[in-house]
């Protein structure tokens, strides 16, 4: 980014680092960038590049949040055989009102 006299300002690592801290901590992009004096799509890319240098490890799922999972997927493979019957079902009636 240039300022008024065509100049490219220079921000130290500490100086992005600190700005990007902001931001994971949970204040929003638009706020950091405003209480910084930062263009949004600055901050944006050192967030960006930062998260793709650090990315975050997965944390394991505990035994609750496994079982549940378990449950969630076995009630989605319900629901999406309901759904298929049901549109055979709508299928097989419009065929017959013709």
């Amino acid at each position: 980014m240039e300022n008024l006299m065509g100049q490219r300002r220079c921000f130290s690592p500490e100086f992005k680092d600190e700005a990007v801290r902001m931001v994971e901590s949970g204040v929003s992009v638009p706020e950091a960038a405003r209480q910084l004096g930062l263009v949004e799509q600055t901050l944006r890319n050192w967030v960006d590049a930062h998260r793709k240098e650090h990315p975050k490890a997965d944390v394991p799922l505990s035994a609750d949040e496994r079982a549940r999972l378990r449950e969630l997927e076995r009630e989605n493979q319900e629901l999406r055989m309901k759904n298929e019957f049901r549109g055979k079902a709508a299928a097989f009636f419009a065929r017959d009102y013709r």
